[in-house]
C-alpha cells in the first residue's frame, strides 16, 4: 500500500465519519506499513488507538478494501515518547499492545454514570461494576440476561468503557453474537481461520452481546466454545448477555450451556414502579436543562411510570417525544397533553403481559427456578406453579393455547387444556390455590 492510496482512503473516509470524528480521530493516524494484510499506523497515544480500532476499524478496512488493498487486521504502535529528563532513568518502555481487534462501537451514553439503579437491576450493577473494575478474575463469565429494554445493553457498554478507563492498552472486544458469526463465516470463505483464532484468544476481555443468536448455529457454536475455553485457561474476563437464562436457549450446545453458568449468572428482572420513577426522573432532568422554559405539572411523570411498564426504550422515547411535542406547541406538559400526545404509546402499554414475565413471577412467587418450572419434570412441587402459570398466560395474554405450550418447554395444547381446567376447578376448593392467582394478578397488573 502505498501514501498515494491511504490519502485517498482519507479523502473517502472524511465524507463516511463526519468532519468532527475525522478531524479527532482519523487525521492524527500516520501510514507507517503495510504487509501480509496487516496495516501499520502511527498514532500519538494507545488510546486513540484503541479508539479507532473500537469505532472506526471497520469502516477504515473497508475503504481500503475499495482502493483494491487486501487488509486482514489494523496495527496501532505509538509513535514516540518524551525525552527523558537529564539524571533521569531511563525506564524501559512497556510494549504496546499492536494485535487490537475492531468489534462494534461503544455507545458513549451508556456508561455506569447514566444507569439508574433499583431492586430488579442492583445485582447486575453490582456484578457489573465489580468486573469492570479489572483486577483478578472474580466472575468468569459474567453473564447476564434479561428482556428488551431492562439495560444488559448499557451495563455492557459501561464495563467496556469503565476497564478502557482504567487501563488503555487493554484490549477490549465488544460485539455481538451476530458479528461473531459473520468473521467466522468469513474466515472460512477466505482460508483464514488461523487468523481468525489468533485475533479473538489475543483478547484481554471479550464481550459477546445477545449470544442466544447463536443458538442452532452448529460451526459457530464449536469456534466459540474453543474460544471461550482458550480464554478461561489464559484467566481472560468473558462477560455474556442474552434474552434467558443459558439452560433456557434452546438448540444451545449443553456443553456451551455448562461453560456459561459456571461463573455469575444474573437476571435484569423487568422494571417496577420505583425504578421506571427514577429513570424518568434522570432524564426529565436532563430534558428541564434543554428546554428551560417548559413546565411539567405534578403527576405527570407518577402516570408514565404507572402505564408505561413493558420496556425503558419505549418509556424514555415517549418522554422525548412528550417533551418536544410541548416544546413546539409551547403549552405546559399537563396530564391532559400528556394523553394526547402519547394516545398510541399508552394504548399499546395497556395489556401487554407476556408469557416470560407470567413465568418469572409465578417461579419466584413460589421459589422455585424459572427451568425447573417449564422442564420436563411432573412433580406437584413444579406441576402445579407450571398449572398455575399457563392458566395466567391464557386468561392474561391473546397468546393460543399451541403457542403457550411452546413456551413451556414445548408441551403439546392438550397440556396446558389440562393445566387450565385443573386450576380452574382447584380455585373455587382450594382457598390457597385462590389466594395465590388474586396475588399474581395484581403483581402483573401493576
Amino acid at each position: 500500500m502505498t501514501n498515494d492510496v491511504w490519502q485517498t482512503t482519507l479523502d473517502a473516509l472524511k465524507t463516511t465519519v463526519g468532519a468532527n470524528n475525522f478531524s479527532n480521530w482519523i487525521a492524527p493516524l500516520a501510514f507507517s506499513d503495510s504487509s501480509n494484510g496487516v496495516v501499520t499506523f502511527n498514532v500519538p497515544t494507545t488510546f486513540i488507538g484503541n479508539y479507532v480500532q473500537q469505532n472506526f476499524g471497520e469502516q477504515i478496512m473497508y475503504q481500503l478494501s475499495c482502493q483494491g488493498q487486501n487488509v486482514q487486521r489494523l496495527v496501532f504502535k505509538t509513535s514516540g515518547a518524551a525525552r527523558p529528563a537529564a539524571n533521569a532513568a531511563i525506564a524501559t518502555p512497556k510494549p504496546t499492545r499492536v494485535d487490537q481487534v475492531s468489534g462494534a462501537p461503544i455507545d458513549a451514553r451508556f456508561t455506569f454514570d447514566t444507569f439508574v439503579v433499583g431492586k430488579p437491576n442492583e445485582l447486575a450493577h453490582a456484578a457489573a461494576r465489580r468486573v469492570a473494575e479489572g483486577g483478578p478474575v472474580t466472575f468468569n463469565p459474567l453473564f447476564l440476561y434479561g428482556g428488551v429494554g431492562l439495560g444488559k445493553t448499557h451495563l455492557m457498554h459501561a464495563i467496556a468503557h469503565e476497564l478502557q478507563r482504567r487501563n488503555p492498552e487493554l484490549n477490549v472486544l465488544y460485539l455481538s453474537a451476530e458479528q461473531f458469526m459473520y468473521r467466522f463465516i468469513t474466515a472460512l470463505r477466505d482460508r483464514k481461520m488461523m487468523d481468525f483464532k489468533q485475533m479473538f484468544r489475543s483478547v484481554d476481555v471479550l464481550m459477546v452481546d445477545d449470544v442466544q443468536f447463536m443458538a442452532g448455529k452448529d460451526s459457530t457454536q464449536e469456534e466459540f466454545f474453543h474460544t471461550f475455553n482458550a480464554l478461561i485457561d489464559g484467566q481472560k474476563q468473558i462477560i455474556i448477555s442474552a434474552d434467558r437464562a443459558p439452560g433456557e436457549i434452546k438448540d444451545l450446545e449443553e456443553r456451551i450451556k455448562s461453560r456459561l453458568q459456571c461463573g455469575l449468572v444474573v437476571d435484569l428482572h423487568p422494571t417496577d414502579y420505583e425504578l421506571r420513577l427514577g429513570i424518568l426522573q434522570s432524564k426529565v432532568d436532563v430534558y428541564r436543562a434543554q428546554y428551560p422554559n417548559l413546565e411539567i405539572a405534578t403527576g405527570v411523570i407518577e402516570f408514565l411510570a404507572h402505564r408505561i411498564s413493558t420496556n425503558v426504550r419505549v418509556l424514555e422515547g415517549a418522554l422525548t417525544r412528550l417533551f418536544a411535542f410541548a416544546s413546539l406547541v409551547g403549552r405546559e406538559i399537563t396530564l391532559e397533553l400528556t394523553q394526547d400526545c402519547l394516545s398510541d404509546v399508552l394504548k399499546a402499554s395497556d395489556r401487554k403481559v407476556t408469557v416470560e414475565e407470567i413465568q418469572r413471577r409465578v417461579s419466584e412467587h413460589y421459589n422455585i427456578r424459572l427451568s425447573e418450572m417449564i422442564g420436563p419434570k411432573r412433580v406437584r412441587t413444579y406441576a402445579r406453579p407450571r398449572q398455575m402459570a399457563m392458566y395466567l398466560a391464557k386468561h392474561l395474554t391473546s397468546r393460543s393455547l399451541p403457542e403457550i405450550g411452546r413456551r413451556f418447554g414445548g408441551r403439546d395444547h392438550t397440556t396446558v387444556m389440562h393445566g387450565v381446567k385443573r386450576i380452574s376447578e382447584l380455585k373455587l376448593t382450594d382457598s390457597q390455590i385462590a389466594d395465590d392467582l388474586e396475588l399474581l394478578r395484581r403483581a402483573l397488573s401493576e
